[in-house]
């Protein structure tokens, strides 16, 4: 890491054409990526390291310039170096949704985070080659909550039921109109902007794929929850303005509202075994104090269809996963 960083220093020194200028870790993430804030004088850029053997910043940039292209608020590529595994974009501040969202500033900053999903589902997807959150990838991401949930964490073997249930969970995925998909739409990845919030960050993992999808991963959100008025409030200011762009034909709210629960489920079925994945594999502990929320929601969508009912009875009959859900 000491190498990377004096190999980044040495790149700004020549993109900057010189060496006045300070760097300070930014953030990190779930990946091998890490981001350094940098400073000169006033300015400020951040600095994406995406080491090369580990990481790929095509898709970023890929991505990056599709939802400039659609007037979305992103960080603009100032310098870039792919060989290095090396980006240098704008700064779009920080601070994330997550420290700025309160009962005050929840509803403006959600509908603002809706718009522009909203903006970003209108965008044409043939305009972008971007992978399909096809069959195989939805099963791929659900079998690690068996592997990494269920056998790693807790030494429980999975359920007969699992598989139907994970069909059940792709066919409602599959069966919903299909737009761009963030796939980390979320309070972490959204920074709160007065002129143009909100900045939208850490899109690299897009893909076309289910429209519920990223309204999923804002409103039941891992790291913060809500009341189920506010969500309901919320869900159908976008089912609203969704309806208004002709982006769900032939839908109404019941039907919509059954797709987002069965997509929120097939989500955090996935997110529990990545956290676990990130304890276990990549020495990444801090996550496992996110399973809880994530569980809850689980078991709350659960016991609201009785096809789901099993699951959620294999989850409370296990004492330990039930007082985690507590």
């Amino acid at each position: 890491m000491d190498q990377r960083l004096s190999t980044i220093k040495s790149w700004l020194s020549d993109v900057l054409n010189s060496e006045d200028f300070t760097i300070t870790p930014a953030s990190s993430d779930a990946s091998f990526r890490r981001y350094f804030r940098v400073s000169q004088a006033e300015l400020t850029w951040i600095v994406m390291d995406a080491p090369p053997s580990q990481e790929d910043i095509a898709p970023f940039i890929k991505v990056s310039q599709f939802l400039n292209s659609q007037s979305l608020h992103v960080p603009n590529i100032i310098a870039q170096n792919s060989e290095m595994g090396l980006l240098l974009l704008s700064d779009l501040g920080t601070q994330p949704y997550l420290d700025m969202l309160n009962n005050h500033s929840a509803d403006n900053l959600y509908r603002d985070a809706i718009d522009s999903l909203i903006k970003i589902q209108c965008s044409d997807p043939t305009g972008i080659d971007l992978p399909r959150y096809d069959s195989k990838l939805l099963q791929t991401e659900l079998n690690l909550f068996p592997e990494w949930f269920l056998e790693r964490h807790f030494e429980l073997s999975p359920p007969a039921f699992l598989q139907p249930l994970f069909d059940t969970l792709i066919d409602n995925a599959l069966s919903q109109p299909q737009s761009v998909v963030h796939r980390d739409y979320h309070s972490r990845n959204l920074m709160v902007d007065a002129k143009h919030n909100p900045g939208i960050i850490d899109f690299q993992d897009a893909v076309i794929g289910p429209i519920t999808y990223d309204l999923v991963s804002l409103l039941r959100d891992c790291y913060i929850s809500w009341p189920e008025d506010k969500l309901e409030a919320w869900i159908h200011y976008y089912f609203s303005a969704a309806q208004q762009h002709e982006l769900l034909p032939n839908c109404d709210i019941t039907t919509f509202t059954r797709w987002f629960d069965l997509m929120g489920l097939q989500r955090h079925l996935k997110v529990l075994g990545i956290f676990c994945r990130l304890n276990y594999r990549d020495n990444k502990p801090n996550y496992i104090d996110d399973l809880p929320q994530t569980l809850r929601y689980i078991l709350q969508v659960c016991r609201r269809y009785d096809n789901l009912q099993p699951l959620a009875d294999f989850l409370s009959s296990n004492n330990q996963i039930n007082a985690l859900s507590k």
